[in-house]
């Protein structure tokens, strides 16, 4: 079996990588763990010296990783660069805060002393996504490593290069042989992956389908599992909105990465006495944004990563307009070599159709019209995810009070939802369990071990 590389702006083949046999999978899952048996007991200044050089090292490379992200997965490339700048500032925010993360918090007891220590549980498998695809392994990776676990890398299989190329950085920057490795690996090759005794614990971002199948074959195994899964963001517009900034802001939250992202605002919640207005707003802003190559600088909407996701992305598109959706604009891949979709936004959409009912990766908007905050509040939680939700009111008071009542993992008042080293980042429902990012997301795979001493 083998991974093949393709180009989505062009659908040419780029590379091809031989997917590894289940003997040298059992051999790296063993060198990983005899790597843990020594970097468990490295100081945390030793691993914060490593994930600075780390940080240099991606700023330093940050033209070439960029480009690679644009050739194997089509992101626009200014977009790819903040990736990398994103890459090194956790991997700087851990090493400069896990040590206070960490530390050992006394309890008082009917001990002489006792306190809550946390211990690294040993080898973490990380199973990531295309979407970011440096982003989403460095986010894991960095607070797990700083914790001192090992880990171990099954990445999504159209991104190979990009998935030997992060395996490179760590040995480039001086972390200990083995702390860190790719499998190059299908979906298939998982289960196994996770029933080995070295494993301990299972981080997945992708598909709700993915995290079940993970989450079944952990919890057989009695593994702790983080997952990171679907949205279907809510971005809710209300009366007192500043109409034109909120539709500026709904256009590049919806085509961030080319409409590929879990915390994109994907379903427009819009109160009924400005919908019109918004709507031309949103038109002209979606309309204006620049299709083309992902390897020019002026580009803001590159491919979809792959042909059969652009196809599945455009069968939703026309199964929700012949159930009643008004297309507004796009609405038809685009002409030419490559998996080109264009800045899309279906009007009208109601419950009983795609655009509704399911997650459109792509760049795709649903605009539902509300009549008051209560039936706002009902579309926005009449969905099996919850990821993320922007309200936008320039009474911050209110937009705050609506998002309190939103069901999801983090909610934004007149900002487009992002994800950041220094706050949490999950999901409730179907969007997943447990967190990422600041201390939440060290203490995730840690052992939480009481000390008690008479």
């Amino acid at each position: 079996m083998s991974m093949v590389s393709i180009n989505p702006a062009s659908g040419e083949q780029i590379e091809t990588f031989e997917e590894y046999d289940a003997t040298k999978v059992m051999d790296i899952i063993e060198r990983v763990h005899r790597a843990w048996l020594d970097w468990r007991y490295a100081s945390f200044d030793q691993r914060s010296a490593r994930f600075l050089r780390m940080a240099r090292h991606l700023r330093d490379r940050s033209a070439d990783l960029a480009r690679l992200m644009s050739r194997e997965m089509g992101k626009p490339v200014a977009e790819a660069r903040g990736e990398v700048e994103k890459c090194a500032w956790v991997c700087e925010y851990y090493a400069q805060q896990a040590s206070a993360m960490l530390a050992e918090q006394p309890v008082a007891s009917d001990a002489s002393r006792s306190c809550v220590a946390y211990r690294p549980l040993g080898v973490v498998l990380a199973v990531m996504p295309w979407n970011f695809p440096f982003w989403q392994v460095f986010r894991f990776a960095a607070p797990a490593l700083m914790a001192g676990n090992a880990a171990i890398l099954k990445h999504s299989s159209n991104v190979p290069r990009c998935a030997m190329t992060i395996e490179e950085l760590f040995t480039e920057t001086g972390f200990p042989a083995d702390v860190f490795r790719t499998l190059l690996v299908g979906s298939s090759g998982v289960d196994s992956v996770i029933e080995h005794p070295h494993v301990r614990a299972v981080t997945l971002t992708g598909s709700e389908r993915a995290g079940r199948k993970v989450a079944a074959k952990a919890g057989q195994m009695l593994k702790k599992t983080v997952l990171e899964l679907g949205g279907s963001d809510p971005f809710i517009v209300m009366p007192g909105a500043d109409l034109q900034q909120a539709a500026m802001a709904g256009a590049r939250s919806r085509c961030l990465n080319s409409g590929q992202s879990c915390i994109a605002a994907k379903r427009f919640i819009v109160f009924d006495e400005v919908y019109d207005a918004f709507l031309e707003h949103f038109g002209d802003a979606m309309a204006r944004l620049v299709i083309g190559d992902p390897l020019d600088d002026a580009t803001q909407v590159g491919p979809q990563a792959r042909g059969d996701l652009r196809d599945e992305l455009h069968q939703q598109v026309l199964t929700s307009i012949a159930a009643g959706a008004r297309l507004l604009l796009g609405g038809q891949p685009l002409e030419g070599p490559g998996f080109f979709y264009p800045p899309t936004i279906l009007a009208e959409v109601a419950p009983g159709m795609p655009a509704y009912d399911e997650e459109l990766f792509g760049p795709v908007a649903s605009v539902i019209r509300v009549a008051d905050e209560q039936q706002a509040l009902t579309v926005a939680n009449d969905t099996p995810f919850g990821l993320g939700c922007s309200v936008w009111n320039r009474d911050a008071r209110k937009a705050e009070a609506l998002a309190a009542r939103v069901e999801a993992g983090a909610v934004f008042v007149n900002g487009m939802v992002k994800s950041d080293p220094r706050l949490p980042f999950g999901g409730v429902k179907a969007s997943g369990y447990g967190r990422e990012l600041a201390r939440f997301g060290i203490q995730e795979f840690v052992n939480v071990q009481t000390v008690w001493i008479a």
